[in-house]
C-alpha cells in the first residue's frame, strides 16, 4: 500500500468532513451535503496536497525530486483553488442573478420566479485564501501524524 497516497486521500476525506461542523459553528446549520461540495473551510485540495508533500519531506527529505514535484504540484493546486476556481464561483453568482436584473431593466415587476428556481448553477467552486491556508495547515498536521504512525 502506498502510504503517502493513502495519507493524502484520508486527509481529503477528513477536510471534507470538517466542513460540516465548521458550517454549523459559523452559520448554525448542519449541512451534510457539504461533504460532496467543493469550496469552503478547510480546502480539501490544499489539505490533500500538503499532507502528501509533508509525508514525502519527512520520508525522503526536502532535497529530493519527489518533494520538489509534490510541492510544485501542491502550490499550483492551491493557487488554482483560491484564484481561478474562486473567480469562476463569483462569475456564477452573477449569472444566477442575471434573470432578476433583466426583469428590472425591462421595468417589469419582480415575480420572484428566479427565487423559486430549483436548478441554479453551483456558486461555491473555489476558496478564500484563509480556507486554502486552513487546508494547508490541516494537511501538514495530517502528513506529520501519518508519517509518525506509519514509519516509526
Amino acid at each position: 500500500m502506498n502510504k503517502p497516497i493513502a495519507t493524502a486521500l484520508a486527509t481529503i476525506g477528513l477536510a471534507q468532513f470538517l466542513k460540516i461542523p465548521y458550517k454549523k459553528i459559523t452559520d448554525g446549520n448542519w449541512d451534510w451535503g457539504l461533504f460532496f461540495e467543493t469550496g469552503g473551510m478547510p480546502s480539501s485540495h490544499s489539505a490533500g496536497v500538503s499532507s502528501l508533500a509533508t509525508y514525502i519531506a519527512l520520508q525522503r527529505g526536502v532535497k529530493t525530486v519527489d518533494f520538489a514535484l509534490a510541492t510544485v504540484f501542491g502550490l499550483l493546486v492551491m493557487y488554482d483553488a483560491q484564484g481561478i476556481r474562486r473567480q469562476s464561483g463569483e462569475l456564477t453568482i452573477k449569472v444566477n442573478q442575471l434573470e432578476e436584473q433583466i426583469e428590472r431593466f425591462r421595468g417589469e415587476e419582480d415575480h420572484h420566479y428566479h427565487d423559486k428556481k430549483t436548478k441554479r448553477l453551483r456558486e461555491q467552486l473555489g476558496h478564500q485564501p484563509i480556507e486554502v491556508v486552513g487546508g494547508a495547515l490541516l494537511g501538514m498536521l495530517s502528513g506529520y501524524i501519518s508519517y509518525k504512525l506509519f514509519e516509526v
